[in-house]
């Protein structure tokens, strides 16, 4: 039997619906209202946001790579500066036609089947206006056989830029560097977007890498309105980019293109230094790569040669180069001798060497007795290994720190050595060894474990000149008086009238004699042993890498110093054959331009051209060697072009190969 039935009566029926109207009415009401307030944040107090996203997805910019600021020399001469640039661009989204457009720009730019696969791959990645690079400087016949031809080239953009030119060429390689295209990690580690736009460029070595902040200007941008599929409705606005800062140098852009010129086909180095202040006005490292062809891309094979010469061109001699001073490190060593108290009169008799228990440490010659003013003069060994080892090899260090050997300097280039002045405590914690009196004969000479740059060897030169502790600079701008040296002026005087003796006397250096009126030059030559003495040939001969290194320190006017110099000539067999020379021809180009160019003339029609002739004759004769097609003649921009004006100054690849190795302490040769 079934339970009562329950009877819903229509009041009860009419209050339950009621009821769930309410509930239904409410809910919507609620909903609405938080719609409502949603809607007003948005368009109250997220409207900047949103009208900044719908501005940007209208318009797009494009950037324009910054000009970078020139460098110039201390007369304001171009160093490094700009000259126009023709490139071609493929805008994507305006590209019709693929594969034909390519075809045609193939055959108009004579691009090589690298080159078309290179764009293919970029075109894939790429989209919308960002650019893709087909080709950058073009001579002007190029880039007017594609610009009259952009009816049938759709999507394809010729532009006018800027790039990098260097007019000294080779002659300025490691001092200024060269620039590139950004790496995957440089744009990584910042973000930046310039890096990815077609022909933007920085620095990446020498100067042009540690002056970057300031030689890169502010990107330009170009505004172009499009659609929300970025197909080009119109151009808007264009902001034109800011060029870097004009920066200038203390060096002489003559004198750098001269000294390097005068080095000729030799590996080698020479720096210059104005005594009075410090500035550097000539740093040269031959032989050296063309900085124009670094900034342009260079090819394989071109690379191949360079990396592949015994001479290093790849390697900034003057900074990374560290060679036994020889008996160019003997001013220091006579210095610290006079600062012990001896007299400079004292005389030492020389039979041809010194003997250390069973060892016998030769000299250049049996000079007989010996002062202090014709042991420098003669370059004698004996004199200094006997009051070297009478005073021992810490005030030896010392006197060669004050001169500015074993530091390293501020200057805005990468990869500084500093070298290598032992001592006592130095021998210990880098061998575990007691320092022994051979170390310090030896040491006393500049062999041994004495490591020195050339750009050291020329500051001392200065130091000495002058009597003042300069510090070398490579910006231009007011600096004060560097101090005193710490050495009694008598003590300089002392050491000057050797090196005087050196050229003008019946010295080592009598055949580089400045043949100029009234202008006498001061000097130091040295020989570098390379590695111990196994052959008859003993450093002068046989295979060029076995042959003794030639150094030569000096400054110009004795009797008031203006000017100070080293060269340093591997491989030269002596600092008075291969070494002074040049520096005299260096130091006559000071005091008279003419005199010294013509001399220059007459060693280069022996050498078969200037610095650009002989490099392009040995690249001719590289590829010829290695199988490779001759490089056709073209114009070449940065040959050709006009460099553009400077920027006012309120508006404005693998690691080096290592230096010369340390060679192993070895008894000192004859200078």
């Amino acid at each position: 039997m079934s339970g009562p039935i329950r009877l819903i009566t229509e009041p009860q029926q009419g209050f339950s619906f009621s009821r769930r109207a309410f509930v239904l009415g409410g809910s919507m009401a609620g909903l609405g209202a938080i719609l409502a307030a949603r809607m007003t944040y948005l368009s109250v107090y997220e409207n900047d946001k949103y009208r900044l996203l719908a501005e940007s997805n209208r318009v797009n910019l494009t950037l324009i790579p910054p000009r970078r600021g020139w460098l110039v020399d201390r007369h304001g001469a171009p160093i490094a500066n700009n000259r126009t640039d023709f490139r071609v661009d493929i805008i994507p989204d305006r590209l019709e036609d693929k594969g034909r457009v390519l075809a045609q720009l193939s055959q108009l730019l004579k691009l090589t089947a690298e080159d078309v696969a290179r764009i293919e791959d970029d075109l894939k990645g790429a989209s919308g206006f960002q650019p893709v690079a087909v080709a950058e400087n073009l001579d002007w016949e190029r880039f007017a056989a594609v610009s009259v031809r952009l009816p049938e080239l759709p999507g394809v953009a010729p532009t006018r830029g800027f790039a990098r030119s260097y007019p000294a060429g080779a002659a300025v390689g490691h001092l200024v560097g060269y620039v590139g295209t950004a790496t995957a990690e440089q744009f990584k580690a910042t973000k930046d977007t310039l890096l990815l736009t077609p022909g933007f460029k920085l620095g990446k070595d020498g100067l042009e890498k540690m002056l970057e902040d300031q030689l890169r200007g502010k990107a330009g941008a170009k505004r172009v309105e499009v659609t929300a599929r970025g197909k080009l409705v119109r151009e808007l606005a264009t902001r034109p980019d800011e060029p870097g800062q004009t920066v200038r140098l203390t060096v002489d852009a003559g004198l750098q293109e001269f000294t390097a010129r005068r080095l000729g086909n030799e590996s080698g180095s020479c720096t210059v230094f104005d005594v009075l202040t410090g500035d550097i006005l000539a740093m040269v490292s031959m032989p050296s790569y063309d900085p124009n062809a670094f900034s342009d891309g260079i090819s394989r094979s071109e690379w191949k040669m360079l990396s592949q010469d015994d001479h290093l061109p790849l390697m900034n001699k003057t900074l990374q180069g560290l060679y036994p001073p020889g008996s160019t490190f003997k001013p220091a060593t006579a210095l610290a001798i006079l600062g012990a108290g001896i007299d400079p009169r004292r005389t030492v008799n020389c039979n041809g060497g010194y003997t250390l228990g069973n060892r016998r440490f030769g000299c250049l010659g049996r000079h007989g007795p010996m002062t202090m003013h014709t042991a420098i003069a003669r370059s004698c060994n004996t004199y200094f290994y006997t009051l070297g080892r009478e005073i021992g090899i810490e005030p030896i260090a010392a006197a060669a720190r004050k001169l500015g050997f074993g530091a390293e300097f501020d200057l805005p280039l990468p990869s500084q050595r500093y070298g290598t002045i032992p001592d006592t405590a130095w021998k210990m914690r880098r061998y575990k060894q007691d320092w022994t009196q051979a170390d310090t004969l030896n040491a006393s000479i500049g062999q041994g474990y004495v490591l020195v740059s050339p750009f050291q060897l020329a500051l001392s030169a200065a130091r000495l000149a002058s009597g003042r502790a300069l510090l070398p600079a490579l910006i231009a701008g007011k600096r004060p008086q560097a101090p005193h040296l710490a050495f009694p002026d008598e003590h300089l005087a002392i050491v000057r009238g050797g090196m005087d003796e050196v050229v003008n006397g019946r010295g080592t250096a009598g055949a580089s004699k400045l043949q100029l009126d009234g202008i006498r030059m001061g000097g130091k030559t040295g020989t570098a042993q390379v590695r111990r003495i196994m052959d008859r040939n003993r450093g002068q001969g046989g295979d060029w890498k076995y042959r003794d290194h030639g150094l030569f320190v000096c400054f110009a006017p004795v009797d008031n110093p203006r000017y100070a110099a080293s060269v340093v000539i591997e491989h030269g067999m002596g600092g008075a054959r291969a070494a002074a020379p040049v520096a005299k021809d260096v130091l006559t180009w000071l005091f008279d331009k003419q005199k010294a160019l013509d001399s220059l003339a007459a060693f280069e029609r022996a050498w078969g051209g200037d610095i650009r002739t002989r490099m392009a004759a040995k690249e001719a004769a590289f590829r010829a060697s290695n199988g490779l097609a001759p490089i056709a003649p073209s114009a070449t921009p940065g040959a050709s072009a006009t460099p553009t004006l400077a920027p006012s100054p309120a508006a404005t690849p693998a690691p080096a190969p290592t230096a010369t190795p340390s060679p192993s302490p070895s008894p000192g040769i004859p200078a």
